[in-house]
Parts: C-alpha cells; structure tokens; sequence
C-alpha cells in the first residue's frame, strides 16, 4: 500500500445532495484538511433543502469550517428525490460554480451511488471539473451499494467524534431513520480503518478515479 501525502491545498470545494451528504461522508476528512492547512478557503454546496434542513445544514457547516482560513457555504433549493428532472438547472448552477472557483481539490459523491440525486450531482462534478482532482465520498444507507474505495484518509479520535457529535447535533431532522445513528457512522469509518491498516483505528474513503502523477525533479544544485 502507498502513501502519499498530499501537497498545500488553497481551496476544497464540498459538493452534496442533500444537507448532511458532506458530513457524513468526509467530515472527518474536512477537520483534518483545515487543520493541516491553516490558509485553506473551503466552499460548501448543498443542492437540496427545506427551510429547516437548510437551518440545520447552516448550522452544521459552521462547526465544521469554524477554524477555515475562510468559507463560503450556499444551500440551494433544487427538489430532493428529482434531481434528474432538474438537470438542466443543476448543470447551470455548476457553470456558474465554475466561473466563480478553481479548487484544488472537490468532494462530491460517488459515481455509482444507487440515489439518483447523488448520481446527479456526481456525474456533473466530472463533467465540469475535467481539470481538477476529484474524490468521491460514501453514504451509507439501505441500497447497500458502498462499492470499493481505493483512498483512504486515516482519522484521530477527535476527528472522528466531533464528525458523529456534529452530525447527530445539527440534522435533528433525520433521528427518525433507524440508520441515522452514532454506531452506523462510527462502523464504517472502523471498516475503512481495518483496510487501510490506519494507526488510529479509523478512516474515511473515498474513490479516485484520476490522478495525474508528475513527478518533480529535484533543481541541480550550482557548482560552488
């Protein structure tokens, strides 16, 4: 297994569906990135919401980019469930992101979820963002269609736990689905911890369909 450890980031952009899609599926990931990068801009879109949801995924985000060197979150009002019949708009809405960003980096969801909406907002990420590096994030719910993630980011304990506590303090909206809970979300960042051998136990994952390695080599040094 190779490690790699990713260069300076100057901007994320966090693509979801639905209000707590960026949570669950790379907050842990997002709490290291701004730690790790104390200059780093995060852009935060949900595509989906109600007027509560929206309160909620507001409130949610806040936490989560508190320490961003600086952030800007939009929650827009597309029809959950109908993604594909609002396609049209989605795909001009991600112009209009593309005129306005250049991430370095973009968490979206992944290309094979069995939601149509998470599809959706997938496959128009790679079809805008054809020059930049993309990692598709997993949602676990009763589908069952994780599929296998060939990048993993290892997580601490307290990375780990201010993403279980955020998400079930912030999105009240969701206690009632039975998945919704501390055990679902910790079980699978244990899982992808066990594949990746992480030291800590825990990881979250994600898919890497395209990276570009271009190695630097190192400037020869003048004769003295």
């Amino acid at each position: 297994m190779l490690e790699l450890q990713m260069g300076a980031l100057r901007s994320v952009l966090c693509l979801g569906a639905h209000c707590d899609d960026i949570e669950i599926g790379a907050g842990a990931t997002i709490s290291k990135l701004i730690a790790a990068q104390p200059a780093l801009r995060v852009d935060w879109v949900v595509f989906s919401s109600t007027e509560r949801r929206a309160a909620e995924a507001r409130a949610s985000a806040g936490d989560f980019l508190a320490a961003a060197a600086s952030a800007d979150v939009q929650i827009k009002t597309f029809s959950d469930g109908f993604f594909p019949a609002e396609g049209q708009a989605i795909k001009q809405y991600f112009e209009e992101l593309k005129a306005q960003l250049t991430p370095d980096l973009v968490l979206t969801h992944y290309r094979e979820d069995r939601h149509q909406d998470h599809r959706i907002i997938s496959d128009l990420t790679w079809n805008t963002f054809r020059d930049h590096l993309v990692l598709e994030y997993e949602v676990p719910k009763y589908d069952g269609d994780l599929g296998h993630p060939n990048c993993f980011v290892p997580v601490d304990d307290d990375q780990r736990m201010f993403k279980v506590d955020t998400i079930l303090r912030h999105h009240a909206s969701q206690s009632t689905k039975e998945w919704f809970t501390s055990e679902t979300f910790n079980a699978l960042m244990r899982l992808r911890g066990v594949e990746c051998r992480s030291r800590t136990g825990y990881a979250e994952a994600f898919h890497a369909r395209k990276i570009v390695v271009d190695p630097v080599r190192p400037k020869k040094q003048a004769h003295q």
